[in-house]
């Protein structure tokens, strides 16, 4: 629980008087924190502020880098808010400029003479042998700065930055008697990131990396290069398709490319605004989770045009419909359940998609593995009405559905309430899904066989999470099951069913 305490220090800025105590979920569990009295925040906040952006009320920089729309973030409960004066906006040439004020992420901006140097996990900023510098100000010999920094945006979980590998951010004097020639010399500015961590579990490889890149990346429209600690090829390639629409360069391996990469600009870490989100009064042009959304679109629709023409190929002419017989039959809404084996799985499936299918569902059951190619789960949930599964993982893809007329159903365990919300229920939203949080009944998880009927883990799921995440993991995550009550559950259906039908009446209307 050390890393759930300092998050909480970072939260409240150490003020523990004026706080009450609040539990919140991580993918680690439930921990405590302590959320300060709303006055004294805020006087507080406003104070600093008159203090720290005086300065910059009344001066302007004439000649603003692509850094500029990186401004100083303070985060809020709810995530990233921004604030006028940006810190590190006039980063001056032969500077590095780091912003830790973020208890999700650290960011550091670096512009001039910049040279990778992978041997000694370094980034080096060379200044002209004849800078103003006071020689007095150097940190070690001929440096003028050093700072470090991991590059991955879970800073606040100590555990898993415990893996992440650290990198030097190092200003120094040009020496003329040492070599500091470029290998590669690139126009572009650079981006530098870690694909280690959590890397490997769907949620976080879309919270922690491809949606912050896209936030960080995005205003450079494709002119940068990816820089990568921790480089996976089946990373890369897994995520080929979307790659290219945030950089038009190949990615660069930084520990296993020695040689020295030349830049005038480069951004070491991402920004990160809220789980599973991109805020538009965060972005450059107001970009939103729906622009991340049609991102997506535009990066899958190749791959899909081909894998649906492939299928047409082996299709023969005697199974496909008279153009009389299309014309007659009504299409139905088309529902796709995301299917689970072991933990959390949904026992009487098969049920399931008889009752959806008697409510007028075109029922199809998905079971994504690990090396599923994300284009043919893009296809397959692009082109539903309707989607059920239940909390996990896999819950990430809602974001391959169609925002305004889709309906994401999630079955939300016992002891799981939170994260399923926070995590899944509330993006969805903000994509524009209808969200229906079916939260299952004492009598609905297989937790009722196990434990007496009185035994907190039925009756209160919250005591049990406070006591950890190996608690929260070993009961509520990898002992659950789900046997859905078809009755209760089936107004749920219903509800799904009259917002498709009522959308298509809609858009047959207009048409």
């Amino acid at each position: 629980m050390v890393q759930h305490q300092r998050y909480n220090q970072l939260k409240n800025g150490g003020d523990e008087e004026a706080a009450t105590l609040v539990f919140v979920w991580t993918d680690r569990g439930y921990y405590r924190r302590r959320r300060p009295k709303i006055l004294s925040f805020l006087l507080l906040s406003l104070l600093a502020c008159g203090f720290i952006l005086a300065p910059h009320f009344f001066s302007f920089s004439s000649a603003l880098s692509h850094l500029y729309f990186f401004g100083v973030q303070n985060d809020g409960l709810a995530g990233d808010l921004y604030v006028n004066a940006p810190l590190c906006s006039s980063i001056s040439n032969g500077s590095v400029c780091c912003d830790r004020s973020h208890f999700r992420s650290d960011i550091c901006f670096m512009k001039g003479d910049i040279r990778t140097h992978s041997p000694s996990s370094s980034v080096f900023l060379y200044s002209p042998k004849n800078s103003d510098d006071d020689a007095s100000s150097t940190v070690d010999g001929d440096e003028l700065q050093h700072e470090k920094i991991k590059p991955y945006t879970r800073k606040w979980e100590t555990s898993v930055m415990a893996t992440i590998d650290e990198l030097n951010l190092i200003s120094k004097r040009r020496n003329s008697d040492v070599d500091h020639s470029c290998d590669v010399i690139h126009d572009v500015p650079a981006v530098i990131f870690s694909t280690g961590g959590y890397t490997g579990n769907v949620y976080h490889e879309f919270n922690d990396g491809i949606i912050p890149l896209y936030i960080t990346s995005q205003q450079f429209n494709k002119e940068v290069v990816f820089v990568i600690l921790e480089y996976h090829d089946w990373w890369v390639m897994k995520y080929a398709d979307i790659l290219p629409h945030l950089s038009s360069y190949p990615p660069i391996d930084f520990n296993g490319d020695n040689r020295t990469h030349c830049f005038t600009e480069a951004i070491t870490g991402l920004r990160i605004h809220d789980e599973l989100t991109v805020d538009p009064t965060l972005m450059k042009n107001n970009e939103s989770i729906v622009d991340f959304r049609n991102l997506l679109d535009r990066a899958y629709r190749p791959r899909i045009t081909g894998l649906i023409r492939k299928a047409q190929e082996k299709t023969s002419g005697c199974a496909l419909a008279t153009p009389k017989r299309m014309h007659n039959q009504q299409k139905k809404p088309k529902l796709v359940i995301l299917s689970r084996k072991g933990s959390r799985a949904i026992t009487n499936q098969n049920i399931l998609v008889k009752a959806a299918e008697e409510i007028g569902f075109e029922v199809h059951v998905l079971r994504p593995e690990p090396t599923t190619e994300l284009a043919k789960i893009y296809m397959e949930l692009n082109s539903s009405d309707a989607m059920i599964g239940v909390h996990g993982a896999a819950m990430t893809h809602f974001l391959f559905m169609r925002p305004r007329c889709s309906v994401f159903i999630q079955v939300i365990p016992l002891g799981t309430d939170w994260a399923a919300e926070t995590y899944y229920g509330e993006p969805a939203r903000k994509l524009g899904l209808k969200y229906i949080g079916y939260k299952i009944s004492r009598r609905e998880s297989s937790l009722v066989d196990e434990y007496d009927k009185d035994d907190p883990v039925l009756t209160d799921p919250s005591s049990l999470n406070q006591k950890g995440w190996e608690y929260t993991k070993k009961i509520y995550l990898e002992r659950q099951n789900v046997k859905l009550d078809l009755t209760r559950f089936r107004k749920r259906l219903l509800r799904a069913y009259d917002y498709i039908t009522g959308i298509h009446l809609q858009s047959q209307h207009l048409a």
